[in-house]
This record gives C-alpha cells, structure tokens and sequence, in this order.
C-alpha cells in the first residue's frame, strides 16, 4: 500500500497565534532586557573612558561572526532539507496501519514552514552565538602583522603561526561541524520522507539520499584532507618528548610523511564518495574508508611509534638534538632571554671580605631593606588607618623616589576606601554610595630603615618611618590630589557631584565635606540614565534620591587591573598593580602582556602555575592558567586614582602581536615617546613575567643540546624558606624581590627585581639573578652563574643555618615568650665583595589581639658561613664580617638604634652612649662615605683612595671614643641564658 503526502497544513486559529507571540516576546524580554541594560551601561562606560571604539569593535566583529556563522550552518541545514523534501519519492509505501513514521510524516509536511524554516533558524542562532566568541582570532587574522622571522622547518614567518594558521584551522573546524550536522539531518530527513526505508533485509535508499549522503561524505572526508596538510604545521609545537616542545626526530621522520600519505588517501576517499553519486553500489567508498581507517593505524600511529621504540630511544641524544637546539633558540627568542637581553657572568659566590671592603660598598649595605611589603599590611593599617573604612592591600609595593636628592627604596601604599570595611550606619545606601566615596592619602616608609631599635623606645621601635601626604599632610613625596577614587579595594559604586552652590556630603575628614570635581564617573543628569542604573543595581534610590541632580556621577568598575582589561580585552594584565606619584597625582601604574598560544618550537608554559609563589595569596587573584609559548611586556597602562583616566603606552612597539592589536583597535595606545620621563623613572620589571623568565632561564641557559638533554646543569626556583611547613611537592616558590641595590662592575646601586637560584633538586646555590628597572638599563637580565662544584649554602640551608644558631635560637626562644609570635620576613640574596650575603628581618607580633601588628625585632645576616643577629643591622654586620663592617649602614639609618648583644668572636660591641667625641666620629664616618659615594660615581681612582683612608680613620676614631665611653644605662636585650 502506497500513499501520497497531504498537499495542505491546517492554520492556527487567532487565540493559539496570539499566546504563541505573547510567549514569545515574554522570552525575549525576560533574556534580552538584562543583556540590553548591561550593554548600554557598558556602552556608557566605554564612552567615559574614552574607548568606545574598543566596545564598537568588539560587538561589530560578534555581530559579523554572528552572522556569517549562523548563514553558513542555518543555510546548509536549510539547503539539506530543500533538497531531502524537493527530491522525497512520491509514493512511500507504509508499513501496515501502525507504521509511526507515517504519523510523524504527516506532521511535519503539513507545517512544511514551521518545520522547514524554523528548525535552520534555530540551529543558525545557535551556531551564530557560538561563533561570535572567538572574536580575537578574527581580528588577529584581519590584522597580522609579520614577524620577520621564520620557523627552521617550513621556512614560514612566525606571524603565519600566531594570526594565520589558528583562523584557518577555526574555519576548518566550522566546516567539520556543518557537514557533520547536515549529514545528520539529510539522515534523519531522507528517513521521514521515505528516501530511506529500512524494510526487508537490507533496506532500501534512493538516488537522491544516496547521491546527498554520498557528496556529504565526500566533502567531509576531502575536509580530512586538508586538515592533514594542517596538522605538518602544527607539528612545530608538538608535545611528543617530554623535555622539550617542537617537532621531534619521530615528528619529522615519520608522523610528517605520514600525513602526507593520509592526504592523498583522504582525496582518494573522497572521490569514491564522490563516484558513489552515479553508482548503486556502496562497496567501493566503503573500501576506500577501510583504506583510510587502516592507514591511519598503520601510518599514523604504528610506524611512528616504531620508529620512537627502536631507532630513536636507544640514541636519543644524537637524534633529538637538532630539535633540542631549534627549541632552545625558539624558546630564548619567545619569552625575550635573548642574548642582548640576557648576560650570564661567573661569579665565584665565596669570599674572605674583610670590614673594609664591605664598608667600601656603598651600592649595596647603605640599601639593604629591613621591611617587608608582605609583613607590614597590619603595621599600616594600625598606624597610619585614620579611619576604619580606610584600608591597605594584604601586599604593598616597592617603588623608589628621591627624597633630599637620595635616591633610594621605599614601601609605599594608597590609603583607599575599604567598601568592605563600612560598619553599623555606614552601611547604609546613603552613606555607603554618596558619603564614603574615596580614599585620602598617599603612604610611604624608606625600606631601609626603622624609627628605632624596638627595646630602645620602650617597645615602641622597629617601625616604618613614614611619610605621608593627604589633605591635611604634605609628606616628603608631595601629592597635588590626594584623594582615591579608583583603587583595589573600591569594590562599590559611589555616586558624586552636586549642584553649585548646595553644601558638599563626601567625606573628606572629621571636620570637612568635599564636592568631587574631576571628570570620572557616567551622568546620572537624565531620568533615563537613572532608570537604567536603577534596574541594575535593582537600587530603587538610585531613581528617587533627591540628591542626585544634574551634575551627578555614578563611579564604577573602580579597581585599575579591571579598567585596563576592559579597555584592552587583548591584554593579559599583570597581577599586581601598584601606586606611584607622578607629577604630584597618583598613578596606579599596571603591567600588561601579549602573548600567544603556539610559538614555533617554543616552550609552553602554564601561566598560572609558573607566576605561583608564597605570596600569590596577597597581591590578589591568579593569572588565568592558559598555556602561552610567548610572552612580551608590551603594554604600560596607568589609571589615575582620582578621576580614573586610563592610558596604554606601547611600551614595547617593535613587538608584532601589539602591533597587529594596535591596527585592530586604533588611536587606543599611544607610543612609546609619549611617556614622560617623570613616569619613566617609576616603570618596574613585572613580577609575572620575570618569574615566567626565572623557570625558564633554569633549563634555557644551556646551550649544548646534549647536555640540556642530560639535565645535569639544570637549576630550580628555590622554595620560599620564610613559610613554617612550606616543604613537599607542593611548596610554593620564594617570591622574586625588588631591591635597591649594586651588582659586581656596576657603578652606583640601581632597583632591581632579584632572585636565587639553586642546583635541580639540591639546595646549594647556582646562580643570582636580576633584571634592571632603571631607564637606561630596563629589562636588561643579568645572571651570575656560580661554579657547578659550588658549596655555596642556598636559601633554605641558611634558614636552617639561622634558626640551628645556639645564640639565634635562643633569643627567639625568649621572644616567643610574653604571649608574642615570631615571623620572618623576606630573606635577600645580594651579592656583596665577590661572595653571597643573605639579610633577613625577624618580626615579632603581640599574639592574641585584633590591634597588634608586626615590628622589626633582629636582623639576620649570614656570609660565608657566619652569622649575625641584632636589632641593629650595623651591629648584625659587625658580627660577621669585623667591627665598622656596618659603618655604611649605620650612616643610612641614623635612627635605628642599637641594642647591646653578646657579640661574636672577636666583635667588639659598641655602646649606646652617646658622647661628644662618638658624635663627631660618627659625622665624620658619614663624610667619609658621601665623599666615597662621590669618588665612585664620578670613577676618580686616587679620590676613592683618600675617601677610603678618610674612613678607615673614622671607624678607628669611632672604635676608640667608644671603648673610652663611660657604660650608659640601658635595658639590655635578652641574652642567651637569660
């Protein structure tokens, strides 16, 4: 029994279609109404910010990919069905009264439209959300810029690798995709409609289906192919050799040629696809995908696996080390540890130094920091507070200013407004959004010194000496415009401005309200603005506060990382932003990266997990763990604090993945020359890429591809020694640290980003390194590379050498005593007359107590094997290395105090007395030192000579007027035994 098809298809009544578009507009608000109000409030910042540019392309690239791939999947799904209905048999015989496909039949071709168009406009809406995602790889095609560099392989610009071959393959996925699915559903469709039926043994399929399944097939199977001639180039970062990234001896021997082979097989597949459109017989496209399923078992995966077992193990060395060396050259040319960027010098690391040269040294002792930005958050917030909704990162930040023309390091902070500090009546919406709006105050302490020595001002020493500027102090680092309005602890919005002439209500302090002036913020001026954030927030006031008028601004999406990453979606944007006064305004000044997926033969490196260390907890969220093979620090953006201003300064212009950024969003960075040299002096080596260019530098400062695949001079990242249990396979690395400091042949100290580096899996010391912040010298890596047989104690061996001191231990012992913790700062490696001097700060903490905070209790110092231990750094020197070694700490840190302690041996102690000839002495060890400081810069030998006579002279002044000193009462420290 055969029947026709129903040529008609009953209409909705009018009730049925007013429910149905009811429902759909229902739909379409309650998922498009939220969607249209976060656009427009991002529409309305972008304009604020000034780059709505970036915005506009952002949505018109979504919008054309939208398109274009709902069209291409929508289309061919559209086109499937045509075709599978226009080519339907025209009697379909039914299989008894029962058959349930006649049912679903009659359905769908008496709603051909509701079926015919409805389902390809679903399935293009689908297809268009999901790819208008990928929007960055379109602009980075549309806009690729070459490298002038090629891969040793194909001989092919690296830029075909970064902007080429990742569109390509995204297209060729889509194309997978939409054959996949159109032979699904000529599947399905050819079934509905009777062109496959599968009665009888074997069924029964029509020309058409045949012909449409058969073509589908074919163009899948020809899309194979060129995806084989893809996968040669992807081979330049396989993964294969677990030492090392790019194509290995079996890569290029025998996986290459293979795909080759495939290629041709697939082209052959195809075309028996393709035949099978004229002939019934199936038996050839099956053979043939026999053919390609064999093939790739045999060629793809059998014989490359052969080749790996038997010819390459057993000589692994040999054959691999040309891949070794592309890899090394690659790696080095990804991540900037080029030979022009890095210098490796040797460095012997012991030394017999005796007082005089280590009071010769006036780059590195006069700078030695005794704070640590990671300790001293509390101390901050307790003393230099003010209010409880005002508040300091867990972390705070190094930066250098010159202050009396002294150049040197300071720790320095914002004093933000803490959104999640307000308490009681604070909290409530007025106050929290129009009263509490910002910040005041820009907080500094010199990281070298103290106030006092803690037992010589009654428990009170051992603190930052701060300055401060807001608006009632003018510090020694001036602030024209105190006030904070962006920061990284404003997580609120807040709404300012008022009409002229009505009383201001910001808080400002106790006894002053202040109006904001700047030109931060969105105009809450219209009814429809305020409606806007009203539905938002879900903030009815926002609507009905008679406050907010005409002059009225709404401040959000505050914290400076998050502004530069809106204004710059491209960017990769350093963890840690930081403030700097530049010009008299507060800058938060932020490290952005451009980096890439697959480098030729580079080193892929997990971002998140290589840039962890001890301190990741503090300074904020992590890096997203992507996988880069290429990393630049090409973006300098800064966000004033004040009306949020962000700026992007090409940092690095000659980097062509910024380059390709900057032809897809023009006029958003501005160049390099536009930096003004007053912002120039603050820029710091980022933490995150130097810790990147740290765990590489551990293996990629091998040369020799034999011994880098033996690992023997391999290095690691020390563990952070400071952390109680930070021990096992999972501790976390010591963190790298800013440091105003000298190098060996280095004239003058510069600030630096430092860190050690020990032997692969031992303790021992095998290298210092450290990366230059100044202007002239910026980015410029230098490692200095200990003798491989070195003895050299390393981090954790000093640590231990430290707490395992009797005399060290026991006074620790009695400072745990009286209900107070111990806590250790950052331990620094410095290079110091030809050997390693290691300095760290011992904090003591009043346990128990919500307004405690640490201070500076001892200094630990170790060189060659000796160690000191005082309140005093100059004492603790002394110890070590003779008397007067200290003599140039001493002069930088007047006011530190010096607490008696039992000496070492041979150590003279110096007292606290201070008498007239000590006081002259002293003044004339100062002298001494400035006029050595001067001599140096200016490379005057013969002046050096007499400053260093002239201080030799004083020390023993100094020596002799103290032993002659009467004893002055003082409270002694604890000392060993009581």
């Amino acid at each position: 029994m055969a029947m026709r098809p129903p040529a008609g298809a009953p209409s909705l009544s009018r009730r049925t279609r007013i429910l149905l578009i009811a429902a759909a507009v229902l739909v379409v608000v309650l998922l498009g109404g939220s969607r249209l109000v976060d656009f427009y409030v991002d529409w309305l910042w972008y304009g604020e910010t000034g780059y709505r540019g970036v915005l506009g392309t952002m949505i018109g690239t979504r919008v054309v990919q939208f398109v274009i791939g709902g069209l291409l999947l929508g289309g061919a799904v559209w086109l499937t069905l045509w075709l599978a209905y226009r080519f339907r048999p025209v009697f379909v015989p039914v299989n008894g009264p029962e058959d349930p496909i006649a049912r679903y039949r009659t359905v769908i071709i008496s709603r051909l439209r509701v079926f015919g168009i409805g389902i390809p406009v679903i399935v293009g809406i689908i297809a268009g959300l999901a790819a208008q995602g990928d929007w960055q790889t379109t602009q980075m095609f549309l806009n690729g810029t070459p490298f002038g560099q090629t891969d040793p392989e194909f001989g092919n610009d690296i830029g075909f690798y970064a902007f080429t071959l990742p569109f390509i393959r995204m297209l060729l996925n889509w194309l997978f995709v939409t054959v996949a699915i159109c032979f699904v559903v000529a599947l399905i469709a050819h079934y509905v409609f009777g062109g496959i039926r599968l009665t009888g043994r074997s069924g029964q399929v029509s020309a058409a289906a045949r012909a449409q399944l058969a073509i589908l097939a074919g163009v899948f199977v020809l899309l194979k192919a060129v995806a084989y001639y893809l996968d040669r180039y992807e081979l330049l970062y396989s993964d294969r050799n677990q030492n090392f990234f790019g194509a290995t001896y079996t890569d290029l021997n025998a996986v290459m040629p293979a795909k080759i082979i495939l290629l041709v097989i697939s082209i052959i597949c195809a075309a028996a696809f393709f035949a099978a459109v004229f002939r019934r017989n199936l038996q050839l496209p099956a053979i043939a995908v026999v053919l390609l399923v064999l093939s790739s078992v045999l060629v793809g995966a059998a014989w490359p696996a052969v080749l790996q077992q038997f010819v390459v193990a057993p000589n692994a060395n040999e054959r691999e080390a040309p891949s070794i060396e592309r890899n090394i050259a690659a790696t080095r040319q990804a991540f900037g540890l080029t030979d022009d960027k890095v210098t490796i010098e040797p460095y012997s690391g012991t030394s017999t130094a005796t007082s005089a040269q280590v009071r010769a040294d006036t780059n590195t002792i006069p700078n030695i920091r005794l704070l640590d930005p990671g300790k001293l958050t509390k101390t901050f917030t307790q003393l230099q507070q003010r209010r409880n909704f005002y508040g300091f990162p867990e972390k705070l930040d190094i930066d250098r200013y010159t202050v009396d023309g002294q150049k040197q390091d300071y720790v320095v902070a914002a004093r933000e407004l803490d959104s999640n500090a307000l308490v009681g009546n604070q909290q409530d919406w007025i106050n929290r959004h129009l009263v509490y709006t910002h910040g005041n105050g820009f907080v500094a302490a010199p990281a070298n010194q103290v106030n006092a020595a803690l037992e010589d001002t009654g428990g009170q020493g051992g603190l930052p000496r701060f300055t401060v500027s807001d608006t009632t102090t003018e510090g020694q680092i001036p602030v024209s415009e105190p006030r904070i309005y962006y920061g990284e602890l404003i997580t609120d919005y807040s709404i300012v401005g008022a009409e002229e002439g009505a009383a201001p209500r910001e808080y400002d302090t106790d006894t002053a309200q202040y109006t904001y002036t700047g030109r931060g913020g969105v105009s809450l001026g219209n009814l429809f603005n305020r409606l806007v954030f009203s539905l938002y927030y879900g903030e009815r006031n926002i609507l009905f506060n008679s406050s907010i008028n005409d002059n009225s601004r709404i401040m959000y999406d505050r914290d400076p990382r998050d502004r530069v990453e809106k204004v710059a979606p491209w960017l990769t944007v350093d963890n840690d932003p930081y403030p700097a006064v530049v010009d008299g305004r507060i800058q938060w000044i932020v490290d952005g990266y451009t980096t890439l997926r697959n480098y030729p033969y580079a080193e892929q490196v997990p971002l998140g997990d290589t840039t962890q260390d001890s301190q990741l907890g503090l300074q904020g969220q992590r890096l997203p763990n992507e996988t880069i093979s290429y990393l630049r620090n090409s973006v300098k953006a800064t966000v004033d604090a004040y009306d949020g201003t962000v700026t992007l300064y090409a940092f690095d212009d000659k980097d062509p993945v910024l380059q390709t950024w900057m032809k897809a969003f023009p006029g958003t960075v501005k160049p390099a020359s536009d930096i003004s040299d007053s912002l120039r002096d603050h820029f710091r080596y980022p933490e995150d890429q130097f810790k990147v260019q740290r765990e590489l530098l551990t293996r990629y400062h091998v040369d020799n591809p034999g011994e880098f695949f033996s690992t023997v001079s391999f290095w690691d990242v020390p563990s952070d020694p400071t952390v109680q249990g930070n021990t096992g396979a999972s501790q976390d690395a010591q963190p790298p640290y800013y440091l105003m400091t000298g190098l060996p042949g280095q004239e003058g100290a510069s600030f630096q980003l430092t860190s050690a580096l020990v032997s692969l899996r031992r303790q021992f010391m095998a290298s210092y390194m450290t990366a230059s912040s100044e202007p002239g010298t910026y980015g410029k890596i230098t490692v200095l590379q200990l003798p491989a047989d070195t003895q050299t104690l390393g981090p954790q061996q000093v640590q231990a050498q430290f707490l395992g001191s009797p005399n060290v231990s026991s006074e620790l012992n009695l400072l745990r005593q009286n209900q107070t913790t111990i806590d250790y700062g950052n331990l620094l490696t410095l290079p110091v007359a030809g050997g390693l001097l290691y300095v760290e700060p011992v904090y003591i903490e009043r346990a128990g107590q919500d307004s405690s905070y640490p201070q500076l209790a001892r200094v630990l110092v170790s060189f060659g094997g000796r160690v000191g231990y005082d309140a005093n750094l100059a004492t603790a020197l002394d110890q070590v290395f003779g008397a007067g070694a200290g003599a140039a700490a001493a002069a930088t840190t007047p006011t530190q105090g010096s607490t008696p302690q039992a000496p070492a041996a041979g150590a003279p102690t110096p007292s606290t007395g201070a008498s007239p000839e000590l006081a002259s002495a002293a003044n004339e060890i100062s002298s001494a030192l400035a006029q050595l400081k001067a001599a140096q810069q200016s490379g005057d030998f013969a002046a050096q000579g007499d400053a260093l006579s002239a201080l030799d002279a004083a020390v023993k002044k100094f020596q002799a007027a103290q032993s002659a000193a009467p004893a002055t009462p003082a409270t002694p420290a604890p000392s060993p035994g009581g």
